[in-house]
């Protein structure tokens, strides 16, 4: 842990910073529970790259701590010999998100790395194919994604479009350690960049290779034309990138009747209208869902600032009532609608695979089983996704990506990208609506459908929020507590199987049998328990909070509802 204190000092006094950096410190002088959370750790890459508070201190996202974090990344880019393919960097609607991107491009120039920079804010999916249309050697989007306004990040993307992963990012974070003084950060103008062709700006092409990329995904393209006369679909993009994209999408493909929430439709860092820009919260739909009631919409759709998360409400016809959709739900509804016409139309890899991770719907296992399709259950975080799916492909005969998707409202739907797509998944939902009310059903009708078929899978979670150094200690203490005490009940249910990813241990309980996990060390522990029900636990990698995830399967909703309940609240109660 660092001297908060001393680096506190070393920051106000130090000329490697500016006086408005040493004036908001200045400011806070006589507040040491606030020196302590800004300076008592460096910012650190978690399963989505650099993230934290907007301002100054070592445990903030400002421009020294992203200048150290480029630095890094340029010394080991320049290291691995690959700085002639360059880097693509995108930028969401976040408060120095532009700022940020643009010194990120600069310190890049300024160690000889090309640079192709977006000439507005784009999706995070974007950024994606964009490090792969370009043959990049690495990626950077500046977001926070979902995070309450205060936040900013950095996301790192390599050649394949994917995020890091171990032992890269490991690696990297190492190259950013070695930056031991915020002098050593190399700097360049603009103008000479320019001068020397390392700064290039990406345009509207890409927007156009992007789109026709994802239109040639459609796979009833005539159902589309045919019902996207009638179909209603709102769409907000949360004042972030979604809307630079999404709304062309939906008319390009035929649906006519696309309703943009006005008081969200523009990029605005301070998310006026809502408390939290994020889709997973219902709350973030009060102004979607007026705006659907009073134009009878039949789906109502929303993404987060950077694009990559897509939550969604559908009407239900018997009942009037807009139904939300978990992130499993709409995810297992794109997946079964595309797997199944695949199917039909004779187009399903013979070798296919689905991909999720450890922690999301086990719906996915009977989708998988009913069409053949291998299973692949990875760590959280899509990067793990893109990860199987380029050792596949490097395999002379590797399983073919059908889908993937992740329980926090993530998918894709095609291997173009490597990262979650918010914007195909708003097209592959609409198409779906379409196909289905051909058939004179809704999306809610076909949810219904395949809980009908498979089983009543219901998943919830519960986030613990501790923040700040003793926060940080409480999580430590929680997880040490419940891998050091193995249960044999968890609620009304008899746990089957332990699993500890961390220590790469597997113990069946019932047998007693133990082995190895088979996946990259995480701080995780899953629990399979009787009646296809499980749970499990594990410290957020972006945020303060310790997070408990469960699922269960009911014969119906009722039952469903009421196990889920039973094992949510059993979980709250170990864990605390």
């Amino acid at each position: 842990m660092i001297n908060y204190l001393e680096e506190y000092k070393r920051w106000c006094e130090s000329p490697d910073f500016d006086e408005e950096t040493k004036k908001e410190l200045l400011e806070i002088e006589n507040n040491e529970k606030e020196i302590e959370d800004r300076f008592y750790k460096e910012l650190e890459f978690g399963t989505a790259g650099l993230r934290g508070i907007i301002g100054a201190g070592t445990n903030r996202m400002n421009k020294y701590t992203v200048g150290r974090a480029t630095q890094g990344l340029a010394n080991y880019i320049l290291e691995q010999g690959v700085q002639d393919k360059g880097v693509a960097i995108s930028y969401d609607s976040r408060k120095m998100s532009k700022e940020f991107s643009l010194q990120t491009a600069l310190i890049l120039n300024a160690n000889g790395i090309k640079t192709y920079l977006f000439e507005n804010l784009r999706p995070v999916p974007e950024l994606s194919f964009a490090v792969r249309e370009l043959k990049c050697t690495a990626g950077i989007m500046i977001t926070a994604s979902h995070n309450p306004p205060k936040y900013n990040g950095y996301k790192v993307y390599w050649d394949d479009g994917s995020q890091i992963i171990a032992p890269r990012d490991k690696d990297i974070i190492s190259k950013v350690r070695d930056v031991k003084e915020y002098s050593e950060i190399k700097e360049i103008s603009k103008e000479e960049a320019i001068e020397r062709g390392l700064f290039n700006i990406v345009g509207t092409e890409m927007d156009d290779k992007y789109i026709n990329t994802l239109k040639s995904l459609i796979l009833n393209p005539e159902v589309v034309k045919e019902q996207g006369k009638n179909l209603k679909v709102v769409y907000t993009p949360l004042h972030g990138t979604g809307n630079t994209i999404a709304e062309r999408l939906l008319k390009e493909i035929g649906i006519e009747n696309v309703y943009v929430v006005p008081e969200q439709k523009e990029p605005d860092g301070n998310f006026p209208t809502v408390d939290y820009p994020n889709p997973e919260d219902k709350k973030s739909f009060r102004l979607a869902l007026e705006l659907a009631k009073k134009v009878d919409a039949d789906v109502v759709l929303a993404t987060d600032p950077d694009a990559d998360r897509l939550g969604i409400f559908a009407k239900d016809s018997k009942t009037g009532e807009y139904m939300n959709y978990t992130g499993n739900m709409s995810a297992l509804l794109i997946a079964e609608y595309r797997i199944s016409q695949m199917y039909k139309k004779g187009i399903l890899h013979q070798k296919g695979m689905m991909i999720t991770t450890v922690v999301s719907s086990k719906l996915t296992r009977a989708i998988a089983k009913e069409y053949n399709l291998k299973l692949y259950e990875v760590l959280t975080g899509f990067k793990n996704i893109g990860a199987v799916i380029k050792r596949e492909e490097e395999q002379e005969n590797g399983y073919k990506y059908v889908f993937g998707f992740e329980e926090s409202y993530g998918c894709l739907i095609g291997d173009y990208a490597r990262d979650k797509d918010g914007i195909s998944a708003v097209m592959a939902l609409c198409e779906a609506a379409c196909y289905y009310k051909s058939k004179n059903q809704t999306l809610w009708d076909q949810m219904n459908n395949i809980y009908e078929k498979y089983g009543y899978y219901k998943e919830d979670q519960v986030s613990i929020v501790l923040e700040g150094s003793k926060g940080a200690e409480k999580i430590k203490e929680m997880m040490t507590s419940m891998r050091n005490t193995l249960p044999e009940k968890i609620g009304n249910y008899k746990v089957l199987g332990f699993m500890d990813i961390d220590k790469d241990y597997v113990k069946n309980m019932v047998t007693g049998e133990e082995s190895t996990t088979g996946l990259p060390k995480s701080n995780v522990l899953c629990y399979d328990l009787e009646n296809n029900s499980w749970c499990a636990v594990r410290p957020s990698g972006t945020e303060p909070k310790i997070k408990l995830y469960m699922g269960v399967r009911g014969n119906t909703e009722d039952d469903a509802n009421g196990k889920l309940e039973e094992l949510k609240n059993a979980m709250v109660t170990i864990v605390k």
